[in-house]
């Protein structure tokens, strides 16, 4: 059996669609979630190995290491997906609030790309890392401030291992801006949002999978950020 590809936080949207991509081209796949739902199920039902990993503290990061390092010594990738989109206005806690993005968004990937490291050097064909940050990595954000700057703590995270791991190992990020809109967002919001990039169009979360897809074919692409926000920049 393929050595397995690691995806943290794969239990819906983006993460999900590049697990279940995967998975139907045959691959070994070991997923991580916070909350049950009934995708995982599915995930298991396609041969996904699961684990339930909250990565907002240290003790919860010790357990999922532990776990994930017990299924394979070999990893052919890691994809760094697991997020949590807090904002300042839902707090009353600014400290733990940035505690807590920094911990999910760069303590836990620091802490699982140095415990896998050997697994991934011992991956015969190479091997890859992806971090997921977003678009606000370079911009910033006046309504989720903690949350940009944790993402572009791991955006910085994807230069140092780019250069620690290589040549083995390709690492790179992947920043989306607004690929897939939420249930509940209303139609004046998704019209909005759509009009702030030059594309003006809301692509889904395949755009994410056909962005891992490239990566990982690759033989000469490392410490970059692969953008895939419809020319929002240029607005």
């Amino acid at each position: 059996m393929s050595a397995p590809i690691l995806i943290t936080g794969a239990s819906q949207r983006l993460g999900l669609a590049m697990a279940e991509s995967l998975l139907d081209n045959h691959q070994n796949v070991v997923v991580t979630y916070r909350t049950n739902k009934p995708s995982v199920a599915k995930l298991k039902e396609k041969g996904a190995t699961v684990i339930c990993a909250d990565f907002s503290t240290e003790a919860a990061i010790d357990r999922a290491i532990d776990e994930i390092k017990a299924i394979s010594n070999t990893y052919r990738a890691i994809i760094h997906n697991a997020s949590d989109w807090a904002q300042e206005k839902d707090s009353n806690d600014k400290h733990g609030l940035m505690t807590r993005m920094m911990t999910i968004h760069a303590i836990a990937p620091y802490r699982i790309n140095l415990a896998l490291e050997d697994a991934l050097l011992r991956c015969p064909e190479g091997a890859d890392i992806i971090h997921m940050t977003d678009y606000v990595q370079d911009t910033g954000s006046e309504k989720h401030t903690a949350y940009a700057a944790s993402k572009a703590a791991l955006h910085n995270l994807t230069l140092s291992f780019a250069k620690k791991l290589a040549p083995k190992v390709k690492v790179n990020s992947i920043a989306p801006a607004l690929l897939m809109f939420n249930e509940h967002d209303s139609e004046e919001y998704k019209q909005k949002a759509i009009k702030k990039s030059l594309l003006q169009t809301v692509p889904g979360a395949q755009e994410a999978v056909k962005a891992m897809h490239y990566l990982f074919d690759s033989d000469y692409i490392t410490g970059q950020t692969l953008h895939l926000n419809g020319g929002r920049h240029l607005k």
